[in-house]
């Protein structure tokens, strides 16, 4: 993940809030922040956006609030936590750690920009229309995980030339799973595994 690509799209979405909203407001913004884990496990992620957020003139507690959310590791709960963040009327949502979060947001408003990192495609679970106009409330940044699926397969072919058989753990819940699985397969049968 490029932080200083997804403050950017962060910060832009915060600008982009209503003048006239902002005009009524005396408070400072708020930033809601949706975690599919937990911030002991995050900790580098979130001083990495609070850096990235610094260097755009964001600065937690004096010019704009940060509302955390985890769900560590129930995705489950990322519905409830999503509409919390809408129901704090929020300027902008940004979802870490995965495309459950993401899709959370996404089906709680319509209105609040919404911006993601993922490993899918974001096209393809329809978090957006397309990559170059995502249209509606939702923008981020994709890892484009599935796409390099075989590249690091065959890395990983190269680097254990002698092993026959390679296991791979998944998430069952993740959008992308199927797509990682024939990728995968697919990777593995063109190497002759």
């Amino acid at each position: 993940m490029n932080r200083r690509t997804f403050t950017a799209l962060v910060a832009g979405a915060a600008a982009a809030w209503p003048l006239e909203a902002r005009a009524q407001q005396t408070a400072i913004p708020v930033i809601g922040y949706l975690s599919q884990g937990a911030p002991e496990a995050s900790a580098y992620l979130l001083s990495a956006f609070r850096k990235g957020l610094s260097e755009g003139g964001y600065d937690e507690g004096k010019n704009v609030a940060i509302e955390y959310r985890w769900a560590h590791n129930n995705h489950v709960r990322l519905p409830e936590l999503a509409a919390e963040l809408v129901s704090r009327r929020v300027a902008v949502i940004a979802t870490v750690g995965g495309t459950q979060a993401a899709l959370a947001a996404k089906a709680a408003t319509t209105t609040i920009p919404i911006v993601f990192t993922t490993g899918s495609d974001p096209v393809q679970i329809g978090l957006v229309a397309s990559l170059n106009r995502p249209g509606g409330n939702v923008t981020g940044v994709n890892a484009m995980q599935v796409e390099a699926q075989e590249k690091r397969f065959g890395l990983l072919y190269e680097l254990l030339p002698a092993t026959t058989r390679f296991a791979m753990l998944v998430n069952p819940s993740n959008p992308m799973m199927d797509a990682l699985v024939t990728n995968t397969r697919a990777a593995a049968a063109s190497i002759g595994q």
